[in-house]
């Protein structure tokens, strides 16, 4: 009896809070449910049903289906939708983006099913609940609000939804050149940009991300030829590939910066106290400080910001358990700064590695990113729209360690600025591993910032 009254209690609370959220709420979290069960990841071919679902939510909502685009391309495509201006436009169009593809989850790894939206303890679990269905949830729920509102923009918004993301990003080049796309004047993705809250739940510094560095990946092999393993070589594929691994990840490229790095981690330094605020400080003041240098580079969440960084990521070697291997091939995966070439990068692992016989190849085709110069009404707009929610925490620019759709639309001459509205511990960054989840409050905070931000931009 006691666990049945328990549960029902639970149940009575749960409707209750439900009771208590606005209508654009309940059907954003109802959105947020239904694109969490689509397993979106690469080869489980589910992307045109979670699209198919979208469209059926916003024309429901009132958008026309000539504002409608779909991309198809292979297993995947991305979605487009105009909010056209009313009259003739003032200014080019805005865009704003979210990808709604995911990192696959294997369900027998995870505590709970990655593919169902599960409200537990205050947390929303499931895969992409906030990597990025979350903003593909806000920019839904933001244009069926402003439809229903009978908001009329001065111009031209646009909403981009991308099927790749989390591999090739070759649906966000075909939007980026789509007619509605190509001529925008700048674009805010909800992929990046976040605020950091401590353990105590108190906000800290929210982060507007103005530049991403290089994802280039390269396969470092050894070629042998090999023989039977009773007759052991003095060379071997395996050894030679484990001693240029071990040389790699003894090294570290050097340190650089620029205005915006400087002034992230000044501020980052700032809010955050101990060892770790005093090194963010002294870096930001001279980032030739050796100790303040040394020090970052041990803390994963800052040693990106600091310098190119290179890491193995997978390994493949051998055919036979009773051969010795004839290759050993190892794949590393590098996240250069900007304004590094990605040839000076090999060069440099080239001579890390120190032996000529390694074969090195670059995967897929990398390409720099240029550093978005921040704009004083995109950042006042985002500004005054985490302000509603965090009164007075500082607003700071920063560059990307990680990749995002940013990269394209920023060499397709669209500067990028990422904002995605959601403040989460660093204890709870779980995107692209086990048990992914996102706080409740962020959520529905996240929903309404995307919807101020877009207004604010939109009809000023």
């Amino acid at each position: 009896m006691k666990i049945k009254a328990l549960a029902l209690l639970a149940a009575m609370t749960a409707t209750t809070a439900m009771a208590q959220t606005a209508p654009h709420e309940r059907q954003a979290r109802d959105i947020y449910e239904k694109v969490i069960a689509f397993r979106t990841a690469a080869g489980h071919g589910q992307m045109p049903k979670m699209t198919d679902y979208l469209v059926g939510v916003l024309k429901a909502g009132g958008v026309p289906q000539a504002d409608i685009a779909i991309l198809p391309l292979g297993e995947t495509n991305a979605m487009v939708v105009r909010f056209p201006a009313a009259g003739k436009p003032s200014k080019k169009p805005i865009l704003f983006s979210a990808h709604m593809d995911v990192v696959d989850a294997r369900p027998e790894d995870w505590t709970r099913d990655p593919f169902r939206l599960i409200e537990e303890n205050g947390y929303f679990f499931g895969r992409g609940t906030s990597d990025n269905k979350a903003g593909v949830t806000a920019l839904v729920s933001t244009i069926v609000r402003l439809k229903a509102e009978g908001f009329k923009p001065k111009r031209d918004l646009v909403f981009a939804f991308i099927g790749d993301e989390e591999t090739l990003m070759a649906t966000t080049k075909l939007v980026a050149a789509h007619p509605w796309v190509k001529d925008a004047e700048f674009a805010i993705n909800t992929d990046a940009g976040g605020g950091a809250l401590d353990e105590s739940g108190k906000p800290v510094i929210y982060l507007v991300q103005g530049a991403e560095k290089t994802y280039a990946t390269f396969e470092l092999t050894v070629p042998n030829p090999g023989g039977h393993s009773s007759r052991p070589r003095s060379d071997n594929a395996i050894y030679d590939l484990a001693a240029a691994l071990a040389r790699l990840q003894a090294y570290r490229f050097p340190v650089m910066a620029n205005a915006l790095t400087r002034d992230y981690l000044g501020a980052v330094g700032k809010s955050m106290p101990g060892e770790v605020g005093e090194g963010l400080r002294a870096f930001a003041a001279n980032p030739q400080d050796q100790k303040a240098s040394d020090y970052l580079a041990t803390q994963p969440e800052f040693v990106g910001t600091t310098r190119t960084t290179c890491v193995a990521t997978m390994l493949n070697a051998g055919h036979a358990e009773n051969a010795l291997p004839q290759k050993a091939t190892a794949t590393v995966n590098c996240r250069i700064f900007p304004d590094v070439k990605v040839a000076d990068v090999q060069a440099e692992l080239a001579r890390v590695v120190a032996n000529p016989a390694i074969q090195f190849k670059v995967l897929n085709d990398p390409q720099p990113s240029p550093v978005s110069e921040m704009r004083p009404d995109v950042m006042a707009a985002i500004t005054r729209a985490i302000h509603v929610d965090y009164p007075g925490v500082p607003i700071v620019p920063y560059l990307e360690s990680g990749g995002t759709d940013g990269k394209i639309y920023r060499i397709a001459g669209i500067p990028t600025f990422a904002s995605s509205g959601l403040f989460t511990k660093t204890s709870d960054m779980f995107a692209h591993g086990l048990n992914e989840r996102l706080a409740v409050p962020a959520f529905y905070k996240g929903l309404g910032h995307i919807y101020r931000v877009t207004k604010d931009l939109g009809g000023r």
